[in-house]
């Protein structure tokens, strides 16, 4: 038999075909077959759905995001003099991955270190020792998150940025090749450093691979050669996952922000992440409004009906806390899923395409379940069940709903005491039995050109 060979297709070429909003980082990246977990091996993942991603460093002092030090240009004595003042006495790691934990996250993602060079563990591949344990904390924050994150058995993520403000090599890896040699020294010794001393790692999520902030982490791969960077890294974790940031193609790929999801399912593996508050930030801002529940869970339900899971990240402040409306949303969003998540852990997206602010679907086993937000548009709707036959359509609840089908296609008629509160009406949850298990296509195996 023929093997079939991976098909390729433009950025531009998929949103045309989805007609999506998504926006999917670092397309094109360097193929690499071999690095390639297996399906088996991504399905933890796929079935996982919801992570907790977590930005919070030197910046996290100034309250004024991550990207302070460029923005305002801040000297590298006067910055760096903030690791004197990064001493959270009273932080205890277990207070995010509890948190993680009431969000209903199965998976944690962690900025081990941002663009800005500081490093939250001991590393001694730093450039300059610029670490948390070389200056106030003396501690290995990174050592503390992953062993919280094992005892509160949620699996364990880390983010690392190659780039590196403190280089000039940076802004002009040619002109300055030997500086920008250093910076990427450092990345390799820092790679090895998190993949080797920490024990098993899930995930690995890249950021910053581009330089000089010109053209993408794909234009970049020449310099990162991130087949060899990534070959090295999971020489220590072969199933480890890896998002497409260090100009690798990956093992699933990311949009990020906080626009809103409208499309068709994606046919490759994806992440939506986004902030919980206003997303002007990753980093900690005092007073930065959080975002409305129902808003949170239609953008939840909007990324799983198309296949994806959600990474909603939160930005602590210098002393590793956030603030308490964070938290209660952070809660209301977790009780939301205990009691609903059947609904939303270990499904895949479909088998009905979704329709944009109106409904979408996920499925296991024998059931879909119809997640409808908003149910006045929903009236009639005619859902495509074709070739399933239909058993019963219920509430969540197990409340009978009348239903009827006309040449394949589902009608359902609403039942007329159903909940009209805030928190109800932000999803609409029907289940739908049908004859037999919902068929799942494996992902289709694309190589994306990296052009538009």
């Amino acid at each position: 038999m023929v093997k079939k060979k991976p098909r390729e297709m433009t950025g531009a070429e998929l949103k045309s075909m989805l007609k999506s909003s998504i926006n999917l980082k670092s397309l094109g990246g360097v193929r690499c077959p071999e690095l390639n977990v297996s399906p088996e091996d991504l399905k933890w993942w796929r079935d996982a759905k919801i992570g907790m991603f977590v930005h919070w460093g030197l910046y996290s002092i100034l309250g004024r995001g991550e990207w302070v030090r460029y923005n305002e240009q801040i000297p590298k004595e006067e910055y760096e003099a903030l690791a004197w003042e990064f001493n959270p006495k009273d932080f205890k790691m277990t207070e995010w991955t509890h948190l993680a934990k009431s969000f209903g996250a199965k998976y944690m993602v962690f900025v081990t270190k941002h663009h800005d060079g500081f490093a939250l563990w001991d590393s001694p591949g730093s450039y300059e020792g610029f670490t948390s344990y070389n200056t106030a904390s003396k501690r290995d924050f990174v050592a503390e998150y992953v062993q919280a994150c094992r005892e509160a058995e949620l699996r364990v993520g880390l983010y690392y940025s190659p780039m590196d403000w403190r280089f000039p090599g940076y802004f002009d890896p040619k002109g300055l090749p030997e500086n920008a040699a250093l910076m990427k020294k450092q990345c390799y010794a820092q790679v090895e450093e998190l993949c080797s001393k920490y024990g098993k790692i899930d995930i690995l999520w890249y950021d910053g691979a581009w330089l000089a902030h010109k053209g993408s982490d794909t234009s970049s791969a020449w310099f990162w050669e991130p087949e060899k960077l990534n070959k090295m890294a999971k020489s220590y974790n072969p199933k480890m996952l890896c998002n497409p940031r260090s100009g690798w193609e990956g093992d699933f790929y990311c949009d990020e922000g906080s626009h809103e999801i409208v499309g068709k399912i994606l046919p490759v593996p994806w992440e939506k992440c986004m902030c919980i508050c206003s997303g002007t930030s990753w980093g900690w801002l005092p007073d930065d409004p959080v975002s409305d529940f129902d808003w949170l869970i239609r953008m939840m339900v909007n990324v799983v009906c198309r296949d994806g899971n959600w990474l909603v990240n939160i930005g602590p402040d210098r002393n590793g806390k956030v603030s308490p409306e964070i938290a209660n949303r952070i809660k209301e969003i977790g009780d939301w899923l205990r009691t609903y998540g059947e609904s939303i852990y270990n499904t895949r997206g479909g088998p009905i395409e979704p329709v944009d602010h109106v409904y979408g679907t996920t499925s296991s086993g024998d059931t879909i379940y119809l997640h409808i937000i908003d149910r006045d548009k929903f009236t009639g709707q005619k859902l495509p069940i074709a070739p399933y036959e239909v058993k019963t359509v219920t509430t969540f609840d197990g409340v009978p709903c009348e239903y009827n089908i006309t040449d394949g296609l589902l009608s359902i008629k609403l039942p007329e005491n159903l909940p009209a509160d805030e928190k109800s009406l932000a999803d609409t949850i029907l289940k739908i039995k049908v004859d037999r298990q919902i068929e799942h296509k494996e992902y289709e195996r694309i190589y994306f050109t990296g052009k538009e």
